[in-house]
């Protein structure tokens, strides 16, 4: 057998032998559905409301270690802008999960949603920490789960400090910036606020307040308890109410 032979002859064995593509899942989408998802249907989704999920490290200025899940502004910001710039869209739904992060990172992304001029609201599932507090007051309305929760603390800061009045200053000027944009976006006085950012016997290492549900509900943090239902509902309110107006 000549060599040309040889080769088409393994050629052919190997594509014989090779794992054969499932047609039926290409041709099918439920199929592929069930393989990839486990369910033969994916929900569609009103393209007048468009859901932003906030969750885990808010990534900033430097890059979260690889182990955490990390929610990078850089992905968030051109989002918001297409929100503003889309004639579809209608609505934004803000869905939280946060433990915080990056205090600069956090405040861009919560002035632009502010900044929004349709209706947006916010949901607070599992926990909306730290920085994730002006998140989650960066709405036109909020709501969180009865069992979510929002730590509020002082600023804080990891690695070399230098030891002068200046940096007790620049972190007092962080503090107000946060400060202020949650009592403009929510209901709370600013002596409360402070007191919950002071308080020294919630946290076992720390300083600051936990507040569960109902509770940011009271001090006038949040406007309401609820889950994905009441939160889509409410934006919808607001859409139609900008229509009326």
């Amino acid at each position: 057998m000549s060599q040309y032979k040889l080769r088409l002859k393994n050629t052919e064995e190997g594509q014989e032998n090779s794992p054969k593509i499932d047609e039926g899942s290409e041709k099918n989408p439920e199929l592929s559905n069930i393989n990839a998802l486990g369910t033969q249907n994916i929900p569609t989704v009103d393209q007048k409301i468009h859901t932003l999920t906030i969750i885990g490290h808010i990534e900033g200025h430097t890059v979260a270690p690889p182990q955490n899940k990390a929610t990078k502004y850089e992905h968030i910001i051109p989002q918001l802008i297409a929100v503003e710039e889309n004639p579809n869209v209608e609505g934004l739904l803000v869905i939280l999960n946060t433990v915080g992060g990056d205090v600069e990172a956090g405040l861009a992304i919560s002035e632009l949603i502010h900044s929004l001029s349709k209706p947006k609201v916010t949901l607070v599932l599992g926990g909306s920490h730290s920085i994730g507090v002006p998140l989650a007051t960066s709405g036109d309305y909020s709501f969180i789960a009865p069992t979510a929760t929002m730590t509020i603390h002082p600023i804080r800061m990891t690695g070399l400090v230098i030891g002068v009045p200046q940096t007790f200053k620049y972190f007092a000027k962080m503090q107000d910036r946060i400060t202020d944009f949650i009592i403009r976006t929510s209901g709370i006085n600013k002596e409360t606020l402070m007191d919950l950012i002071s308080a020294t016997d919630e946290l076992a290492n720390d300083v600051g307040s936990i507040l569960i549900g109902e509770e940011a509900v009271k001090y006038k943090l949040i406007d309401e308890v609820g889950g994905l239902d009441k939160a889509v509902k409410k934006l919808q309110e607001l859409i139609q109410q900008g229509k009326e107006s």
